[in-house]
């Protein structure tokens, strides 16, 4: 099948989603999601030497459910185009940084809306969290979806502590049916990913 016909059935998807929510957009999942099994198209996020740990795939919101895209959609449609549009999709998609006044106002929480958790691959969005922490290098949790909390990495350790407790009791709660992401936290510096520290076998004196 000709690149300019990957190019119409993609244009396609977009015309017909322009006016609409159901756009195509990057989602977070863990490195054992069952879809990888199924062929939905990914790309690693985090990778270790077992396998991944975090991947982006990728998926039309619609009003009922979020429909992934496979390997079977690449008949049809190009991947560097979706891949655009669906960034393209995240970084018109609108959440904003709130303080939290129970960290002193150090902590910031970005929650609530579907995509809140994807925004970390937004740099314009990220660079607002180190202009607001006043912080060059931030500590990122996205325990779940539509779930983000910030704070400074330079923040002294009764404040980190307090984080990781934030972050363990989001990971641990499956009761907002908010699909888990990683136990783990990113490091981020100039608004990018520079790295993560992963909490699976960290345990904290009470």
């Amino acid at each position: 099948m000709s690149g300019t016909l990957y190019g119409k059935e993609i244009e396609k998807i977009i015309e017909e989603t322009k006016n609409s929510d159901q756009k195509i957009y990057p989602i977070l999942k863990p490195g054992n999601w069952v879809g990888l099994k199924a062929g939905a198209l990914n790309s690693n996020l985090i990778k270790s030497e077992a396998g991944p740990k975090v991947v982006i795939a990728y998926g039309i919101d619609t009003p009922d459910n979020f429909v992934f895209l496979t390997q079977k959609h690449l008949e049809n449609m190009d991947l560097k185009q979706i891949t655009n549009e669906a960034f393209r999709n995240l970084g018109n998609y609108e959440t904003e940084f709130t303080y939290s006044e129970a960290f002193q106002n150090k902590l910031l929480t970005s929650s609530g809306h579907d995509f809140s958790s994807e925004r970390i691959l937004s740099n314009l969005h990220m660079l607002k969290a180190h202009a607001m922490l006043d912080a060059e290098d931030l500590l990122v949790s996205v325990p779940r979806r539509s779930c983000m909390m910030v704070i400074s990495r330079d923040s002294d350790e009764e404040l980190l502590g307090a984080f990781l407790d934030m972050h363990k009791n989001a990971w641990e709660d499956g009761s907002y049916r908010n699909a888990p992401v990683a136990n783990i936290l990113f490091t981020m510096k100039e608004g990018h990913i520079t790295g993560h520290i992963a909490l699976d076998n960290i345990t904290r004196d009470e």
